[in-house]
């Protein structure tokens, strides 16, 4: 067995990438502007076109960044292949608090026993059951947006500490 080997970076440390922020792209952004509230981010700016409707935003939460951008066509989460993955302090408190605000109890995620009923894109906004994982032992939240994008969410434990 051969093993690739680790590229190094190759660009001049004067030009190099120092920071990025996802753009996501959604059917509704002033929907997902007050999903995303629900998880601690404000939105930091918005424009909207002619006719009123909100077409791009920045959000952020610490030092979390995210651009919503209004889609041109049916977004179809499973196709775009993305994930996010956040922390947090609190899972459990997270979870609590999605659901207390209308977030739907979906139980266990997808691939954990006999969860496939979520199997694929969810078409509303839900929270799973936390999962313990070797890299996330203090746990780890599945949560789906209203475009169906998953988010996890692992718990740091610093409210632990």
């Amino acid at each position: 067995m051969t093993e690739n080997p680790i590229p190094a970076a190759n660009c001049p440390e004067t030009c190099r990438v120092e920071n990025q922020i996802p753009m996501v792209h959604v059917l509704d952004v002033d929907r997902s502007v007050t999903f995303y509230a629900l998880l601690g981010y404000s939105c930091a700016s918005r424009f909207s076109n002619d006719h009123g409707r909100t077409n791009w935003a920045m959000l952020v939460s610490g030092n979390a960044r995210m651009m919503l951008a209004a889609a041109s066509g049916p977004v179809i989460a499973q196709d775009q292949a993305v994930l996010f993955y956040m922390y947090s302090q609190d899972v459990r408190q997270l979870r609590l608090h999605l659901i207390e605000n209308g977030l739907a109890d979906a139980g266990e995620p997808p691939g954990e026993s006999n969860a496939e009923k979520f199997a694929g894109a969810v078409r509303c906004s839900a929270v799973f059951e936390i999962v313990r994982r070797f890299y996330m032992p203090q746990g780890e939240l599945r949560i789906h947006d209203p475009d169906g994008y998953c988010i996890l969410v692992g718990d740091t434990g610093v409210h632990n500490r």
